[in-house]
Order: C-alpha cells, then sequence, then structure tokens
C-alpha cells in the first residue's frame, strides 16, 4: 500500500476518540449520524480516521456524550502542520475536496496527464528508480484522477505555456497530451487555462500552486518543491495564495481561447 493511501494519524486518533466517547455514553452511529445531520457510512469513515472528522461531527458529540469540550477542542489539531513531506495529507484532503484550484508553471497537472506522459514524466526520477516503482507510481496518479469523475467538484486549472512547450517524451507523446487536455475541459465543472509567456512578470514565475475547498467549506494551500509537498493551513498563507490565484487568472486567457491556443499547439507537432 502506497504512502498517499494512509490518512493522516491526527484523523485517526480524533475518530477513535469520537467512537469511545460515543460508545461509553451508549449512542448508535446511527444516532450520531442522525444528530449530525451525516450518513452513518459517513460517521464510520470519520471514526476510524479514513476522512477528516469534521467540526459538525465533533461539536455535535461533544454535546451528545458530555465531553465538556475535550472533543470539539480537537479540530484545530487535524489542520496539516506547515512542514515539508506531507504528500500523504494532500492527497487526503484533495480527494475530499469540493473545488480544486492548480497553477502549473513547467509541468502538466497530474490529473490531467496521460498514462505516457506520467510514465515519462516518472521515468525520470532522479535518484532513478527500477521500472516496478515506476509503473507503480503510474498507476497511482492514474486511480487518482478518478476524482476528475466528481461531477460536483470544481477544477480549475491555469497552465503555463512553458509545461504545453516541454516535451516531455517526445513530440508524439507532447502532442496526445495536448489533445488530452482539450478532451479534459470539456466536462462543465472543468476549465482549463493557459498563461502565455507574453504574460512576462506574473506571480505565477514563482512557482506551482493548489488550493483546495473541503466540504466544510475549509480551505488549504498546497505547494510542491524537490519531492517535498507543503500543505498550509494558517490564514495569511491561504490568503496570499488566494491573491496569487486570482492575479494569475486574469493574466491567462480564457477557457475557449486557451482550449484554441492548445489546439494550435498540437498541431504544430
Amino acid at each position: 500500500m502506497s504512502i498517499y493511501d494512509q490518512p493522516p494519524m491526527t484523523w485517526k486518533l480524533s475518530g477513535h476518540q469520537v467512537m469511545l466517547w460515543r460508545t461509553e455514553a451508549k449512542f448508535s452511529r446511527e444516532k450520531l449520524a442522525e444528530e449530525a445531520g451525516y450518513a452513518p457510512e459517513t460517521v464510520k469513515s470519520m471514526e476510524q480516521g479514513r476522512r477528516r472528522p469534521s467540526q459538525q461531527l465533533l461539536e455535535v458529540t461533544d454535546q451528545l456524550c458530555g465531553a465538556k469540550g475535550k472533543l470539539a477542542a480537537t479540530d484545530q489539531f487535524l489542520d496539516p502542520e506547515a512542514s515539508p513531506s506531507r504528500g500523504a495529507e494532500y492527497m487526503a484532503f484533495e480527494a475530499e475536496a469540493i473545488a480544486v484550484h492548480s497553477y502549473e508553471a513547467l509541468l502538466i497537472p497530474g490529473l490531467l496527464q496521460t498514462e505516457e506522459y506520467a510514465r515519462a514524466l516518472l521515468g525520470g526520477h532522479c535518484p532513478p528508480v527500477d521500472d516496478e516503482t515506476v509503473e507503480a507510481r503510474v498507476e497511482f496518479r492514474m486511480r487518482r484522477q478518478e476524482l476528475l469523475r466528481k461531477q460536483t467538484t470544481l477544477f480549475s486549472f491555469v497552465i503555463h505555456e512553458a509545461a504545453l512547450r516541454s516535451l516531455v517524451g517526445g513530440p508524439e507523446v507532447m502532442k496526445r497530451q495536448l489533445r488530452h487536455l482539450v478532451e479534459s475541459a470539456e466536462p462543465r465543472n472543468t476549465s482549463i487555462q493557459v498563461l502565455p509567456m507574453a504574460s512576462g512578470a506574473v506571480p505565477g514565475l514563482n512557482g506551482a500552486f493548489t488550493m483546495l475547498e473541503t466540504a466544510e467549506y475549509k480551505l488549504y494551500g498546497c505547494h510542491e518543491a524537490q519531492g517535498s509537498t507543503t500543505v498550509h493551513a494558517d490564514a495569511e498563507t491561504k490568503s496570499k495564495l488566494m491573491k496569487r490565484y486570482a492575479a494569475i487568472r486574469m493574466s491567462a486567457l480564457g477557457p475557449a481561447d486557451s482550449i484554441g491556443f492548445i489546439q494550435r499547439l498540437a498541431e504544430e507537432l
């Protein structure tokens, strides 16, 4: 099992406490679900730590079981720390997101990569890894793209022109990748925009990042550099990233013009 399939340990600890308090107070999972406004399976996922225990669940359990604020107080500790290598947490938040706003400067976003593009990219890993590891990572990346089937999640991608012109895997691989981008923009809940090189000195030159919004309307900012993923939960950093994303989108081509731009690049290859 990949590390990215493992939820954060804090989720497991908090969820286990919810289950212990509920059991001690002799409340069924179905009763707690009814009081909190969730399906029993959702509560089960939170108790087992597979989903982040929501503030709503913690507060309702706290009140029902007489925890006197002990459970509700744990909500603040379920947010990620601003430290490197938080890939597992990022994947967990991404899986539950109702909105994904992604900016990429040099690469096609992972959610939009074709299998052969991903294989060429992951095969160039340094230090080198064996073929089995490459294939396992490609398979995981393809499974991760199942998120795009969620019609109730908003996906917004801005890709710098440099990423579209970088011939990862060679011209033919890149041509198919560009055509895949055009197809990926067809669903009504997905938009793809191109940030042209001619835009000049825009905030996007500082590197890629993603903003995620969860069903509880919590925002998280994420960026990855040289294999380390950092997840930001503090208000100041999130505010800066949202402003940068807005500035980048204002400098980017509109969705329709962006698709036309990508199609022309594909024809040139």
